[in-house]
């Protein structure tokens, strides 16, 4: 073996074990079954595949978890609300367990709102809700702290109007790294938070009142971070 031939070996042996190291995105959803989801206080057929696609009923409220914890991550996932109005979001760094009396996880969630929501849910004085909530806006759910990059209270609001309405797709890429969280839609960053309580949790897809479908939902896992066991939400067996 020549000496050209020996160091081009080499070369690509180190190249290989090199690129099992970069980061790669993971699907998260098979577009076939649920694999990879656990039910936590949802019903039996509140999730169902169809056409490659994952659909909620939205009843009753609650969450489908995912098998595994995450701490600094890239997550894709793309979403449309079938109803005027309709509610859902994705939970990050969540807890995988709830108790009887709470629908809803301790967890940072990321908000998907249907556009007409403001104006199904008006003030007293029967003006519009605040357009904050249909912006795509990040805040801590049960009992999560963090601080808003763009504060509406302890939400952080969008800085442009992105999402899309009834039976449009929208595409949210969300990056969180060491308890900061920014949200790009359809293409653009507009939101973040920081200071995260909790930097590592599951996922969790929220179920809450009407049909919403999601699709190409997938993960790319990024090195982890200096957190303390109180920054982690506990493992659920």
């Amino acid at each position: 073996m020549s000496l050209t031939s020996e160091c081009n070996g080499q070369d690509k042996t180190a190249a290989e074990k090199e690129a099992k190291h970069v980061p790669g995105f993971v699907e998260l959803f098979n577009g076939r079954d649920l694999d990879g989801w656990v039910n936590v206080n949802t019903g039996p057929d509140t999730w169902k595949v169809k056409d490659g696609l994952l659909v909620c009923t939205g009843l009753p409220i609650g969450v489908m978890r995912s098998e595994k914890q995450y701490e600094n991550f890239v997550l894709h996932i793309e979403w449309r609300h079938m109803k005027a109005g309709g509610n859902s979001g994705v939970f990050v760094w969540s807890e995988g367990a709830l108790a009887k009396q709470r629908r809803l996880p301790k967890g940072m969630e990321v908000q998907m709102l249907e556009l007409e929501w403001v104006n199904l849910h008006r003030l007293k004085d029967g003006k519009p809700n605040h357009i904050g909530y249909i912006s795509g806006e990040l805040f801590g759910a049960g009992g999560l702290k963090a601080t808003p990059d763009n504060p509406r209270g302890s939400r952080s609001m969008s800085r442009e109007l992105r999402c899309k309405g009834k039976g449009e797709w929208n595409v949210y890429d969300v990056v969180c790294v060491d308890g900061t969280v920014k949200l790009a839609i359809n293409g653009k960053f507009v939101n973040s938070i920081r200071d995260s309580s909790v930097r590592k949790g599951y996922l969790c897809l929220e179920s809450e009142g009407s049909e919403v479908h999601f699709r190409n939902i997938r993960i790319m896992e990024l090195p982890p971070g200096i957190i303390t066991p109180e920054q982690t939400a506990a493992v659920v067996k």
